[in-house]
């Protein structure tokens, strides 16, 4: 599922930055995540009263929140694949997921 999600965010976001001039080198998939983790965090503060709302409504803040988490995901996505990285793998080992139900997670 995690390869289908890469592939169909790298097509937009291939087809973004060719219609606006965006040169995608190594660093742009780090840094656009970091940018777009900074609008999350912005929208979450207004939500929680640590920053100013502008006048715009709880509902168009929530879907504000929606829509700039979904970003997040997808420049984690975009930055696992232009990287090679396994994600599913990486999440499987990291969080101790255990196949065929009784998922176990361990923090370390």
């Amino acid at each position: 599922m995690l390869d289908r999600l890469k592939d169909q965010f790298e097509d937009a976001s291939r087809r973004y930055a060719e219609a606006n001039g965006v040169r995608r080198d190594p660093d742009w998939f780090l840094l656009k995540l970091q940018e777009e983790l900074g609008e999350l965090t912005q929208v979450w503060n207004k939500l929680t009263g640590r920053g100013r709302m502008h006048g715009r409504p709880d509902g168009e803040l929530r879907q504000a929140l929606a829509d700039e988490t979904a970003d997040v995901l997808g420049h984690i996505l975009l930055f696992a694949r232009a990287n090679g990285i396994d994600l599913a793998g990486a999440v499987e080992r990291k969080w101790r997921f255990r196949p065929g139900g009784e998922d176990e997670k361990v923090r370390g």
